[in-house]
């Protein structure tokens, strides 16, 4: 809970795919809040109150995973809403004259996002922004893992984690209310 205010303060795309980190996290232990507290929390020697409330954040993403159906797969509502603000801010940087430096990097990044789009397996085609976020996702297990991650990978990875970092430092202007569009 801690990391994930710090992280929506500081860099919202990171937390997104923070807390789609967590949502398999939670998955991973089974939506069991036990096991999240003994072999997740604990790990993090945090003071009393601190665990108690890091506990209680996760009883609350377990509860909203079974409300909302994600349980096996998904993200929570509250995660889709903060990537739909991006796509919005998204769209209205690329409108924008006063933005040039974000359309460029868009045009850097679309034929990999275009190339990822071709080669996704799921059935539904999601959004170039989630595209986005799916591959630093895959890329971020993909290190977990200690695996080797191809040349070809590695250049999008570039061009896309630039201009998220763009579409970051524009969210926390246009939060601060310093965002020229």
């Amino acid at each position: 809970m801690k990391i994930a205010r710090q992280l929506k303060d500081q860099n919202v795309c990171e937390y997104l795919l923070y807390m789609w980190q967590i949502e398999d996290t939670i998955r991973a232990m089974g939506c069991d809040v036990d096991r999240l507290r003994t072999e997740y929390v604990a790990a993090f020697k945090l003071p009393a109150e601190e665990e108690k409330a890091e506990v209680e954040w996760f009883e609350n993403l377990i509860r909203m995973m079974h409300e909302e159906g994600h349980i096996e797969r998904g993200h929570l509502q509250i995660n889709q809403s903060t990537l739909a603000l991006l796509v919005d801010l998204h769209q209205q940087l690329l409108q924008s004259s006063k933005q040039p430096f974000y359309s460029a990097a868009y045009y850097k990044a679309l034929p990999f996002i275009i190339e990822l789009r071709a080669r996704s397996e799921k059935e539904q085609q999601v959004g170039e922004l989630e595209t986005c976020f799916n591959c630093m996702y895959g890329v971020m297990l993909l290190r977990l893992q200690k695996r080797e991650i191809g040349k070809e990978t590695l250049a999008a990875v570039s061009s896309i984690s630039h201009l998220l970092a763009l579409l970051a430092n524009a969210y926390k202007k246009e939060k601060q209310g310093k965002l020229e569009l």
